[in-house]
């Protein structure tokens, strides 16, 4: 069993950034491949970017490609999302997630636990 907790969401100005952060429990932290997925009201849940248990393959939906950054630090059970030049586009509740097997870390359906969430929200 691995619990996820999100932080770091809030509210910032287009073109701004936040740094989210998830802290697993357990041990087995670097077992898991790590994921980001965002929620806008009313839409479906996307791809936002992913971690392979290694640290060293990393994905990124294109809407966010070179502007959000995702990073692992094993020691300290954590998954980082540095978001960077945030649009309006961006506004969204922010889910970590955790994935054993590792086969497809774009779809949702195939990650063992999520976090709670943590909502971001960028003004104009």
């Amino acid at each position: 069993q691995v619990q996820l907790v999100e932080s770091g969401g809030g509210l910032v100005q287009a073109g701004g950034s936040l740094r989210l952060s998830c802290v697993a429990s357990g041990r087995t932290f670097s077992s898991y491949a790590m994921g980001w997925f965002r929620q806008a009201p009313g839409k479906e849940r996307v791809f936002v970017a992913a971690i392979r248990r290694s640290g060293d393959s990393t994905y990124y939906a294109d809407s966010v490609n070179g502007r959000f950054t995702i990073a692992r630090d094993d020691a300290k059970n954590t998954v980082y999302l540095q978001m960077n030049n945030l649009k309006p586009d961006d506004p969204a509740v922010y889910y970590c997630a955790a994935d054993l097997k590792g086969a497809n870390l774009r779809l949702a359906q195939l990650y063992d636990y999520w976090g709670q969430g943590t909502q971001v929200t960028v003004s104009s």
